[in-house]
């Protein structure tokens, strides 16, 4: 047996959606109903956040807020939060179920841990509207974690530690060192953090790299470690206590872990 209990991990970038392409389109697609351009960096820079929280940190941007206020009169404010948040969903229900397949490595590192007898949780910026989406498609591949907190399940969320204290109820496990929680974003591996949990940051596979595994795979051994490299300072940064690329990497990483107890 494990001496850890439980992993809890995020969604897209980490499990599923290699590159966390799906919510991207969507934001720009929803700004651009209101008039106001937004690229996608724009789109990446808050991720991990609950989406409403990510629409208020976009339109906090300078030159997102100035847009805003020449296409619609007026700085944006919570009812401009609201407006987005509302085209916004749909519109990531919509193009979701594009953007389910499983991370290389996914299934085989939830199935190695099982087999350790710990629990497999879950927490996501996603809705739970846009998860409804998701969960079947990621059963289907073989992946069903044990639980799932969404972004709109509690009042707060990331990066706070509530959604993972929801987990630790859900999951029945404590104390919150005997759980490892895996992020590819700042604010997954915040709560994380705040939680008391042992974080993973994942370089290679989520929003900051923002990249296809076909694009991964044509970058040279150098750009490849300069790419891990980038994202690890801003993981480490968050509170990471350990960065791998992807998922696939999680089982040798726990297996390592055990032989130090």
């Amino acid at each position: 047996m494990s001496k850890f209990k439980a992993v809890v991990f995020d969604w897209a970038g980490t499990m599923i959606d290699f590159g966390s392409f799906a919510p991207m389109g969507a934001f720009v697609d929803t700004f651009a109903k209101f008039g106001v351009a937004v690229t996608i960096p724009d789109a990446r820079k808050p991720m991990g956040l609950p989406k409403r929280l990510h629409i208020a940190a976009m339109l906090a941007e300078p030159h997102i807020a100035e847009g805003w206020r020449v296409a619609q009169g007026a700085l944006p404010d919570e009812a401009a939060i609201d407006a987005v948040y509302k085209l916004f969903v749909p519109l990531n229900e919509e193009v979701v179920s594009n953007y389910c397949t499983l991370v290389p490595g996914a299934l085989e590192t939830a199935n190695h841990i099982r087999a350790k007898g710990m629990k497999i949780g879950s927490t996501t910026g996603y809705t739970r509207s846009i998860m409804q989406r998701v969960l079947p498609l990621a059963a289907a591949q073989g992946y069903a974690p044990d639980n799932l907190v969404c972004a709109d399940d509690l009042p707060l969320g990331r990066p706070t530690a509530i959604g993972m204290y929801k987990c630790f109820l859900d999951l029945m496990v404590h104390p919150a060192s005997a759980v490892i929680k895996v992020d590819d974003t700042e604010p997954g591996i915040a709560e994380g953090v705040e939680a008391g949990c042992v974080t993973v940051g994942l370089t290679l596979s989520g929003n900051e790299a923002g990249l296809t595994p076909d694009e991964l795979a044509a970058l040279s051994p150098a750009q490849r470690q300069a790419l891990h490299e980038r994202v690890a300072a801003k993981l480490i940064a968050a509170g990471a206590d350990y960065v791998i690329g992807t998922v696939a990497e999680l089982p040798a990483l726990i297996d390592r872990l055990e032989d130090d107890r």
